[in-house]
């Protein structure tokens, strides 16, 4: 009985197992985005949908690393270079947001991007920040 005092019922899981523990749950993967219920259309933080004008916007992650499409090095505001982008996501919509993690001036058109790690948004100016997916080599040697 001793041996039981020091386990919670946090420890257990849902409290019902003795010295059961319970895996956490897996965090999502991808970039979270608002698709249409009416007409299928897909956005980015918008109160209501570019298309057809419904409010009825469902919430869901994409399903792969989005692709630059637009990129420009800006000294606006700061006296620090910072890189501004537009990327594609294979849902097909476009954020505007700040590549990290790298030079402004080494993020080029089609590199692919994923989510920064750790932050889903600039808490100060909210801005959407990614980062380059590194890139793979196969048995040919080809980069990929």
């Amino acid at each position: 009985m001793s041996e039981m005092a020091g386990v919670s019922a946090s420890a257990t899981g849902t409290g019902f197992g003795i010295g059961v523990i319970t895996p956490p749950e897996p965090e999502p993967t991808g970039f979270a985005y608002q698709r249409c219920k009416w007409c299928g259309t897909p956005s980015f933080r918008r109160l209501l949908c570019p298309v057809c004008a419904s409010s009825d916007l469902e919430t869901e992650r994409s399903a792969g690393p989005g692709i630059v499409v637009q990129s420009r090095v800006v000294h606006r505001g700061t006296g620090v270079a910072r890189n501004e982008s537009l990327v594609r996501f294979p849902e097909d919509f476009v954020v505007p947001c700040r590549i990290v993690g790298t030079p402004p001036h080494l993020v080029w058109v089609g590199a692919d991007v994923r989510p920064a790690r750790g932050a889903d948004a600039d808490s100060v100016t909210g801005e959407v920040l990614f980062e380059l997916c590194d890139r793979t080599t196969d048995d040919d040697g080809l980069r990929r």
